[in-house]
């Protein structure tokens, strides 16, 4: 009788301590998706923005590589944003341009003109955990942030660049990413993202992205002037300054489309 007892207080202990886990999982799950559902909201209303970009590519040795870009965005309040890259220097990449619709559900569209080929290339969503264009940066990097694409765990707070900021744990739902998850820092301030974390499928740290120098632009919009991504375990990195941002100059659908990419120069 006596072990009959102590079985049951123990199955019941068990009961107790998987739903007390459960229900911390779940509370953990649903306060991600909330500080993810403000940081998307704070950074929605702009409409469209250019800047431009220098990108300096740094080998194990430390040699650089530096290009010049231009970038375009089209937010779309329905569905991810539309965005558009096409490298100015060097001479050699020059009219290289990247196309790329983001989406909530599903695969992105991304696209790259190839000026010496005269074509464009379509990329496929297996390819997408690839580098873009020798960088750091993996296509799927390029994509605008969308809540639906992740599910999520909180981690706590913690200080990065001395600013107080949410720990925000996040599980890419695309099966083709090249992520098992990410852990990404948002200030408690002004929810800017100060840090990533990417960890690739093998659940090993791949790579870190830091973001400074914000200023606020037009209605509270906040914008970084640099960006490092660093790979830890190739050794290399890849930097981006960022100029002259411009909001609101009137793009449109037809400045983002597979045809305009050939017209580029």
């Amino acid at each position: 009788m006596l072990n009959i007892r102590k079985l049951t207080h123990c199955t019941l202990l068990s009961a107790l301590l998987l739903c007390s886990q459960s229900l911390l999982a779940m509370e953990g799950a649903q306060k991600g998706l909330e500080i993810s559902k403000e940081y998307k909201s704070r950074d929605t209303g702009w409409g469209d923005s250019s800047s431009e970009i220098k990108m300096i590519l740094r080998n194990t040795e430390g040699q650089e590589s530096i290009r010049k870009i231009t970038f375009n965005t089209l937010e779309q309040l329905s569905d991810g944003n539309k965005s558009l890259t096409v490298f100015v220097e060097p001479y050699d990449l020059k009219g290289t341009a990247f196309l790329s619709f983001s989406h909530p559900v599903g695969a992105d569209d991304q696209w790259l003109y190839l000026p010496a080929l005269k074509r464009v290339k379509r990329i496929s969503s297996s390819n997408k955990s690839g580098p873009f264009m020798g960088s750091e940066f993996a296509y799927e990097d390029l994509s605008s942030f969308e809540v639906e694409k992740y599910t999520y765990n909180y981690l706590g707070e913690e200080e990065v660049n001395g600013l107080a900021s949410y720990k925000v744990e996040q599980f890419p739902v695309d099966e083709n990413s090249g992520y098992k998850r990410r852990i990404v820092w948002i200030d408690k301030d002004a929810y800017r993202i100060q840090k990533i974390e990417f960890y690739d499928r093998k659940d090993s740290q791949l790579k870190t992205l830091t973001y400074s120098g914000y200023n606020k632009y037009i209605e509270g919009f906040w914008r970084p002037d640099h960006a490092q991504m660093v790979n830890h375990q190739s050794g290399k990195s890849t930097s981006l300054e960022f100029y002259n941002y411009q909001f609101r100059e009137g793009l449109s659908e037809s400045d983002f489309s597979q045809s305009s990419l050939k017209r580029l120069r």
